[in-house]
């Protein structure tokens, strides 16, 4: 690490640099969460039904929650949702 008085310019390449081995940062600046979403962002879908499923709750409840698999039209990706 530099420490000299001519030094900022190493400090700042490597503060970019090192910068990519925080995951947190990482992920924010390739835009992985965006990515990984099935609905890219949107808060709503639309899908066709392809089967109903029954999902159990965790401990201590043991409800069987009525849930669906759905595919959805933007995209053809297959997710669980509840069903109302």
């Amino acid at each position: 690490m530099g420490q000299g008085k001519f030094a900022a310019r190493k400090l700042q390449r490597d503060s970019k640099k090192f910068r990519w081995s925080d995951s947190r940062y990482a992920r924010r600046a390739l835009e992985l969460k965006l990515k990984a979403d099935p609905l890219k962002g949107s808060p709503q879908g639309r899908g066709i039904v392809l089967e109903k499923v029954g999902v159990e709750a965790k401990q201590p409840n043991s409800a069987i929650r009525k849930c669906v698999r759905v595919q959805l039209i933007k995209n053809g990706r297959q997710v669980t949702a509840f069903a109302v």
